[in-house]
């Protein structure tokens, strides 16, 4: 007889669950826009464009085929280039600092607040100067950061601010959605977000039209009209089949991020008492979408090794801040420019997080922590 004690391992993401109750209405989606042969900017795009623009409480959606691209031609269409600095953390995925290359500017990068590990609005006048023309905050693992502080010192400086809501499908602060919070925001459709594609995707919101037209003629070779190039644009189109995927899961998106909740409540009750352990603060003024749930820890190398023994899976977002990363060497910053930043990619980990994560494998994430708690007394 099989060994029934053996358990599978406890997943970091499982998007086959999601897709599986999905199948019906995906295949729908797909067999209309083969139905239609209208596979690049057709149909199913001006509607999910539609309908992620209402979801977001904004008058415009620019659909495009990353997160990145996306982040690309918004700084583009804020007028930014090279000799610029745009203001960003250090604790984020390189995909921030890159857009902001891109256009020839240089990443004027800001140290973490070590509790919410965003961006610490406190530190950014410092960081502003002449050369300064977007101050670029990230609502890291789907907490947004403190916007009302960020506004606030970007209008006394007259400055546009852009977010970087990659993680942030649906999350609030102070009541508003992520999409709303700046003069503009992106977002990424990539598999595993909280509104993910079967690819890659991205979207840029607004509500200034002139930046939602700029972007829209950016990413499809700065034409409006075939054959007719009013700016030298890109290929930055998202295609039919991932927008009608997203326009069908798009209706399901705030039952998924409630039910992430629902697993951080979990989480926190249970951990709130085990020494070594500390879960990112979300503050009060913010509603996360938990794309991720990440804690600090006293000994990683111990909650990897319990984690790897009782077979739970997990991911570290982020183990290199921007500035000690190869690519970013010309910055000139090392070890110790940013402290936050540098401990926060030492000490987190980030635990399993889906909607249909079961309540027995989150049981056995919290076992598997009190353990290695138990553990990293004893050294």
């Amino acid at each position: 007889m099989p060994d029934t004690s053996i358990k599978k391992p406890v997943p970091f993401v499982d998007l086959s669950v999601q897709h599986a109750a999905l199948r019906q209405e995906i295949d729908r989606a797909i067999n209309d826009v083969f139905a239609q042969s209208s596979f690049v900017l057709g149909k199913a795009v001006s509607e999910f464009e539609e309908d992620f623009a209402s979801y977001c409480g904004a008058k415009y959606c620019v659909a495009l085929n990353s997160g990145t691209a996306a982040l690309h031609l918004a700084l583009l269409a804020m007028g930014v280039g090279p000799g610029d600095e745009v203001i960003t953390p250090a604790n984020s995925f390189i995909a921030t600092a890159e857009a902001i290359s891109f256009c020839g500017a240089v990443p004027r990068l800001v140290d973490a607040d070590i509790e919410t590990a965003n961006i610490d609005a406190g530190k950014i006048e410092a960081a502003i100067s002449e050369k300064t023309r977007v101050i670029l905050p990230v609502h890291l693992y789907g907490q947004p950061a403190r916007m009302d502080k960020i506004k606030s010192i970007a209008a006394d400086r007259g400055l546009p601010v852009l977010e970087d809501a990659c993680q942030a499908h649906g999350a609030r602060f102070k009541g508003k959605r992520a999409g709303v919070l700046g003069e503009a925001a992106c977002f990424s459709f990539y598999p595993g977000k909280n509104l993910g594609a079967a690819g890659d995707g991205g979207a840029f919101v607004t509500d200034n039209v002139d930046l939602a037209e700029t972007v829209r003629l950016l990413r499809n070779h700065g034409s409006s009209q075939k054959y007719h190039h009013l700016l030298i644009g890109h290929n930055f189109r998202l295609d039919s089949i991932q927008a009608a995927i997203l326009k069908v899961k798009l209706p399901h998106l705030d039952k998924w991020n409630e039910a992430r909740r629902q697993i951080a409540d979990f989480y926190n009750r249970r951990l709130q008492q085990l020494p070594g352990i500390k879960p990112i603060r979300v503050v009060d003024e913010a509603e996360s979408v938990f794309h991720l749930y990440v804690i600090r820890v006293d000994d990683r190398s111990v909650v990897e090794s319990v984690f790897k023994e009782l077979q739970i899976s997990y991911g570290i977002h982020y183990p290199i801040p921007i500035h000690l990363q190869p690519a970013y060497r010309e910055l000139g910053l090392g070890e110790g420019s940013f402290p936050n930043s540098e401990a926060l990619a030492k000490s987190i980990i980030s635990l399993p997080m889906y909607p249909e994560l079961s309540h027995a494998d989150q049981e056995r994430v919290v076992v598997a922590l009190s353990k290695a708690s138990d553990l990293m007394r004893e050294r």
